[in-house]
């Protein structure tokens, strides 16, 4: 095997940013994948040679030229905030770290076009400016990148309105640099945009996105307490299916997952299972008859202006929720499961109790509000994680397991063909991301 003459690399990228030194490269190679303890093992020594910032797609095409012409790998990265190694280099090689790229081309009421390093929430206070705002965001919404949540992520914030990132419509279009002899740019549009989305970077590099936008409401943040867990999840639906309530975010947590939010620890009671919601202020009269139907109580309110400054109720929902919990109890790991009714929560709830704490984040799933888990599972074993995991599929849950780094694995569970064709196409040698996509694994084994 030839040996890859990272000297000759290094000095035809020199007049780029480079990172070298192997400390800088190894935080740069790594995400949260040690929410795993599965991933942990298996990716706990996986390192790039460089890392690369280019800061124009000019200097992508370069970088990408170079790496077809030393047969190197590439693996992309936005702010490294996922958690299933998606930007994690199985082969070593070129970290390409597109957080320079941040340039926002254009706002205009619903569209905007972007780099992808632009962040979420600095994105976001540019679009207010005129009335708009991102669709969803992951609960890492302060330090995430557009380019990053779109390649790794799929649902988050807002996702209680607007539903998944692969739904047809939220993405409009991308910019791509291929790994070809001769790499070009290719822009893609409509449906064609998801040979890319949510592709972990294995079959192009995005330089550039357009992304549709919401109107931006001025946005009440709220939690909610209850006797009994199961009164809270159907507030939560509720809540989820109140057409005239609008809504950015509907987390229910049951005991004891509050108990590790200990900034909040005054506002939620021990023993109460809780509601976070953040809901547009001019419905609060309507939410407040929800939350007397349900027999809730109202123990946190912040006007819009008071939850625009310091930390946001999001930061304790979605996988935030898995990062507080882990702080206090690193033994703690996390599923996430599609439930899709209330009977499913409540059967696991009581089949599982505090082995699977329920932690629902609602959201929309062909047009209705269902509740999703990333309920908290206190690990003991991968056989009896498997089993947990083997159960609810069993019993109709759909489980997006974060438990590996293979592409078609965690939550789709088949083979994208026009993925892997796309990827055929513009990454002919195989070097982007390898290791990541199984229909490509299979394609190379056949």
């Amino acid at each position: 095997m030839t040996l890859t003459d990272w000297p000759t690399i290094t000095d035809e990228l020199a007049h780029l940013d480079l990172i070298t030194d192997p400390t800088g490269v190894a935080k740069l190679s790594l995400d949260y994948y040690h929410f795993s303890p599965i991933l942990e093992k298996k990716l706990q020594d996986k390192r790039g040679n460089l890392v690369i910032r280019p800061v124009n797609e000019s200097e992508v095409l370069q970088i990408a030229k170079t790496c077809v012409k030393h047969k190197v790998p590439l693996t992309v990265r936005g702010a490294g905030t996922g958690n299933y190694g998606q930007c994690i280099p199985l082969e070593g090689g070129i970290i390409l770290d597109t957080t320079k790229m941040n340039q926002i081309r254009w706002i205009k009421p619903g569209l905007a076009c972007v780099e992808p390093g632009v962040k979420m929430a600095a994105f976001d206070k540019k679009a207010r400016e005129i009335g708009w705002e991102l669709r969803m965001a992951p609960s890492t919404y302060r330090t995430a990148t557009i380019g990053g949540f779109i390649g790794g992520g799929s649902v988050g914030m807002g996702s209680i309105t607007y539903g998944q990132l692969r739904d047809r419509g939220s993405l409009r279009a991308v910019r791509v640099v291929t790994l070809e002899d001769e790499p070009r740019i290719l822009e893609l549009r409509g449906d064609e945009v998801q040979k890319v989305n949510h592709a972990y970077g294995t079959n192009g590099i995005i330089t550039e996105l357009e992304i549709p936008l919401a109107p931006a409401h001025p946005w009440v943040e709220l939690i909610v307490v209850f006797d009994e867990f199961m009164t809270a999840a159907r507030f939560g639906q509720a809540l989820g299916d109140s057409d005239g309530i609008v809504k950015k975010l509907v987390s229910i947590h049951a005991w004891p997952i509050p108990s590790y939010f200990t900034a909040l620890e005054s506002y939620l009671p021990k023993g109460k299972h809780c509601a976070f919601v953040m809901i547009a202020d001019y419905d609060l009269e309507p939410f407040q008859d929800l939350v007397k139907e349900y027999n809730g109580q109202v123990t946190y309110q912040k006007t819009p202006q008071e939850a625009s400054k310091g930390t946001s109720l999001l930061e304790f929902t979605w996988n935030h929720t898995t990062l507080l919990a882990r702080s206090i109890d690193p033994n703690l790991t996390y599923l996430q499961t599609f439930y899709f009714t209330l009977e499913r929560v409540e059967q696991m709830y009581h089949h599982f109790g505090d082995e699977a704490m329920i932690h629902l984040e609602f959201l929309r799933f062909h047009g209705k509000a269902i509740p999703a888990g990333l309920q908290l599972i206190r690990f003991t074993t991968e056989e009896r994680l498997n089993e947990i995991i083997r159960y609810h599929e069993e019993q109709g849950a759909g489980i997006a397991n974060p438990h590996t780094y293979i592409l078609e694995d965690g939550g789709r569970k088949v083979i994208d063909l026009d993925q892997v064709c796309f990827k055929e196409k513009v990454d002919p040698y195989g070097l982007m991301n390898p290791g990541k996509m199984r229909g490509w694994l299979e394609r190379e084994k056949a």
